[in-house]
């Protein structure tokens, strides 16, 4: 048996791609930048046509002038802010413009409520600080001090759920582009940060129980908002390309075909908006995200894979309803049964229909 990791970063997972877009970069290029910013949008949302005989594929869907204003912004020294809803890609998008950028999208912070500064900024090794005493020795780099290091991209995840005193951490870093290092008593205190230097964070700013933003942090990044898909074409092929890469990942031969991810993505559509042709029903409390359509499009096709009949259903979709649609309120339950009764009438009695009578018949056998 092979030990292989779970997750690949970007940087590996793309490698192909972005040395194939290396070797083909005739643009200027800002120091310390692996790619040229024409090239490091071509990265993310796909070639027509591929670059030394590898496909370049669409990695972003549906906020194009976005991606392109993201990478206007890291070419200065504004930090970019990412916001949205939950399920916007907005740490795709942070993690691939870190992987095109400096090739190195791990200098990572994950906000929480217990995150402390030495988590972002250096820590020390006590042993060598009992011995030595305040040193570069004795000190432990964090995300911020190696991406400041390296001229690279420090990515921070949910900078909203960390409380203010933390998030404040970064103002005299965007400002200044010093992190002073008072613990050290001499001339060495403080790192400058290097070519290519720039700091990603994302935040959802609709969420509950958030650390709103000071307006001093507010000025030292550029906004930029991630819509949802708006396209059901666009939300099909992210679900179903999605869900079948991480099939492929796993050594899963089985495939989420076309006609099931596009009743994944209608059940999914229709329960948010309230709407069946016309009918209107009472949405759920849950957000019912493209994330959450890609991971129970996977969940079903991996039961079909271990304990189904090697033959892809939209039957195999209705168990994992429940567990998406009813998290925390049991009122959902009635929302996902009126949907379910609506269609029902809706959807059984067309020769078109068939693949709802196989997704319905789903339903009943898992007691929906």
């Amino acid at each position: 048996m092979t030990n292989k990791a779970q997750r690949l970063p970007a940087e590996q997972i793309y490698q192909d791609q972005l040395s194939a877009l290396t070797s083909v970069d005739t643009f200027a290029k800002p120091s310390n930048w692996r790619l040229s910013p024409k090239l490091v949008r071509r990265f993310i949302l796909g070639s027509p046509e591929p670059v030394a005989g590898i496909t370049i594929n669409r990695k972003i869907y549906g906020n194009d002038s976005a991606v392109e204003r993201a990478i206007v912004t890291l070419l200065g020294q504004q930090g970019l802010m990412l916001v949205g809803e939950p399920g916007t890609a907005k740490s795709l998008l942070s993690e691939l413009l870190s992987a095109a950028i400096c090739g190195n999208s791990t200098y990572t912070v994950q906000g929480s409520a217990g995150l402390f500064e030495e988590n972002i900024r250096y820590s020390w090794n006590y042993a060598t600080l009992l011995q030595k005493g305040p040193s570069l020795d004795a000190l432990v780099p964090g995300p911020l001090y190696n991406a400041m290091k390296h001229g690279a991209i420090m990515r921070f995840e949910e900078l909203t759920r960390c409380p203010t005193e933390v998030q404040d951490n970064l103002i005299p870093v965007l400002s200044d582009r010093i992190l002073h290092i008072p613990e050290i008593q001499s001339k060495d205190n403080y790192l400058l940060s290097h070519s290519g230097f720039n700091i990603i964070a994302t935040a959802n700013l609709n969420d509950r129980g958030i650390n709103p933003l000071s307006s001093a942090l507010k000025r030292r990044f550029n906004f930029e908002a991630l819509q949802p898909l708006a396209l059901r074409s666009q939300r099909i092929e992210l679900v179903m390309s999605q869900v079948n890469d991480r099939l492929q990942f796993d050594g899963v031969d089985l495939r989420l075909d076309l006609k099931t991810t596009e009743i994944l993505v209608t059940v999914f559509d229709e329960l948010k908006s309230g709407q069946v042709a016309g009918v209107a029903i009472k949405t759920p409390s849950t957000l019912l995200s493209v994330p959450e359509a890609i991971n129970l499009g996977y969940h079903a096709t991996m039961q079909c894979h271990y304990f189904g009949e090697q033959q892809m259903t939209p039957a195999y979709l209705a168990p994992y309803l429940v567990g998406t649609v009813i998290k925390d309120n049991q009122q959902d339950q009635q929302s996902l049964s009126d949907y379910l009764r609506v269609i029902k009438r809706q959807r059984t009695n067309k020769a078109e229909h068939q693949s709802w009578l196989v997704f319905l018949d789903g339903c009943r056998n898992a007691g929906l």
